[in-house]
């Protein structure tokens, strides 16, 4: 268990936390959510105790541990990997070294003898012979193949570190486990391991990530971080997300009765308990479920930007046709072969391990990048419009303000009342919109670039990673935004809600060419384990 008691924060003027009072037990798993920006690092950090608190306390009980994702990729450049793994029990490392320095000593003295019996049964106590193993197994079921485990950190790639930082991290059976942003850089089959262990795993869990189909399998609590405070609520991601959305419509509508409002919450707890699966974790969820009270839901202060695609014109039967793209990038073939057809009803998601082959095939089908060899045509009726993964052309050195540069991709010449009405709904108030371009963050730009492919009336869409760079609240609209899409789509994206709620269609790029299935993104994954 984890109590904060009274905990503030302030930065400036602004204040990150205010009184927060909070506790977080054995046996669940928070999600801890918020607007970018809000906190959520820095209050890992102050759970941690890497950022000391301007009031009120973190508290533990003694003896109990806590293990934190480490986010400095380079900390054990010169250590091997499996003792990185193993240093994420500090204590029980120190204890090796010490047991290793005193059998190393030429002099044994009866000193020695008594001090060494001391280690091995400590040694013992914390499970010491199974450490190495332990370790092993970790690291396999993160994808850190065994020829790597002797191997300084310094050797292995970006991902790969990242993957040891969290086999460190989940080493030892921490009492409290604290996880920023666990996912990023993780392949498939690590995220479903990762979320096995979670779910299995019966200590605490505070976890941070944009990853909604990952909070919504692994967290038995959802803990908002909201104007300095932090609300706990039962469920998982979606379950917050539909209640908070349940409890707005409950507000608005006054003249509902208390019974008919009651009715439509057990109606709305029993849909989500039905989805229950057979884990542990989910049947504690539906049982604390069963106990939400009316007043327990409410409604949430979030605002969601308002992402609608319309269509300038009706899209006919023909719409692309792709033969055998070829392309070398930097000595490498990063597509081979590529070859599909695409139909007005298809929404393709774009999957493989080589990112950059599928940012290669966007910008040759947008007519940025041609081919080395094969052709692609797109049907007459079609009018296309592209999300790429690196925005930074359309803002580096513009001086516009936000009306003035998204003036300059509308079809028609719009008023400013328009445009600041369309930015408005994309999150851009007041005095928002006088903001210059080359000044936004990573998430304005998306929502700026999106606001372009809005105006645009495309009936075809391709999105590289349209998800980069934004918050939950966003993720969430962009998702709902495409589901209800008429057009076609091509898209590629990290988020596994997003594939599968959107996409009819799965295309791998691999070293041979495509695997193409007509299938929703799950039932490709599930013919990916056989």
């Amino acid at each position: 268990m984890i109590t904060v008691t009274n905990v503030g924060l302030q930065y400036g003027d602004r204040k990150l936390f205010d009184e927060v009072n909070i506790k977080f037990t054995p046996g669940n798993c928070y999600g801890l959510i918020g607007a970018n920006g809000a906190g959520k690092s820095t209050f890992i950090k102050i759970l941690s105790g890497e950022i000391e608190p301007q009031q009120g306390d973190v508290h533990m009980k003694p003896g109990q541990r806590l293990a934190v994702l480490k986010q400095n990729h380079f900390e054990y450049e010169e250590v091997e990997v499996l003792t990185t793994v193993i240093m994420g029990h500090a204590r029980l490392y120190q204890v090796m070294q010490e047991k290793d320095a005193i059998y190393m000593k030429e002099e044994f003295s009866d000193e020695d003898g008594i001090k060494a019996a001391e280690l091995e049964g400590e040694f013992a106590e914390m499970n010491g012979w199974e450490a190495e193993s332990e370790a092993a197994i970790l690291l396999k079921g993160l994808g850190i193949s065994e020829e790597l485990h002797s191997k300084k950190m310094a050797d292995l790639s970006g991902s790969d570190k990242v993957k040891v930082l969290l086999a460190q991290a989940l080493f030892g059976e921490p009492d409290v486990l604290l996880l920023d942003e666990p996912t990023n850089h993780l392949d498939i089959k690590a995220i479903e391991w990762l979320e096995e262990f979670l779910i299995n795993f019966e200590n605490t869990v505070i976890v941070v990530s944009h990853d909604r189909h990952f909070l919504n399998k692994v967290c038995t609590h959802i803990a908002d971080l909201d104007f300095g405070k932090i609300q706990i609520y039962v469920g998982n991601y979606d379950f917050w997300y539909e209640s908070s959305q349940l409890a707005q419509k409950m507000a608005q509508d006054q003249n509902k009765k208390k019974e008919e409002k009651i009715k439509e919450l057990q109606s709305f707890i029993a849909r989500f308990s039905a989805n229950a699966s057979k884990s542990k974790q989910a049947t504690s969820r539906k049982k604390l479920l069963d106990k939400i009270e009316l007043d327990d839901i409410r409604p949430s202060s979030r605002k969601y930007p308002y992402v609608h695609f319309s269509l300038g014109r009706e899209i006919g039967n023909d719409v692309l046709r792709v033969e055998g793209i070829t392309k070398t990038i930097d000595g490498e073939k990063v597509l081979n072969n590529v070859s599909f057809t695409m139909d007005k009803e298809d929404k393709i998601t774009l999957v493989g391990d080589n990112e950059i082959a599928k940012t290669a095939l966007f910008k040759i089908l947008t007519g940025e990048m041609e081919p080395d060899s094969g052709t692609y045509k797109w049907g007459i009726t079609t009018s296309q419009a592209y999300f790429p993964k690196d925005n930074s052309k359309f803002f580096e050195g513009s001086d516009l303000n936000l009306v003035d540069w998204l003036r300059q991709y509308s079809p028609e010449d719009d008023s400013d009342t328009f445009l600041r009405g369309f930015l408005g709904r994309m999150l851009f108030s007041g005095e928002e919109v006088k903001k210059k371009a080359n000044v936004l963050s990573g998430g304005e730009k998306v929502r700026c670039m999106l606001s372009k492919m809005m105006l645009s009336g495309a009936n075809v869409l391709l999105l590289d990673e349209p998800t980069n760079h934004l918050d939950l609240e966003s993720i969430t609209a962009v998702n709902n935004g495409l589901i209800n899409y008429k057009g076609a789509m091509i898209f590629t994206s990290h988020d596994h809600q997003f594939n599968e709620t959107i996409a009819n269609r799965v295309i791998e790029l691999t070293a041979d060419g495509v695997i193409d299935k007509q299938m929703t993104f799950n039932e490709y994954l599930e013919t990916t384990k056989k």
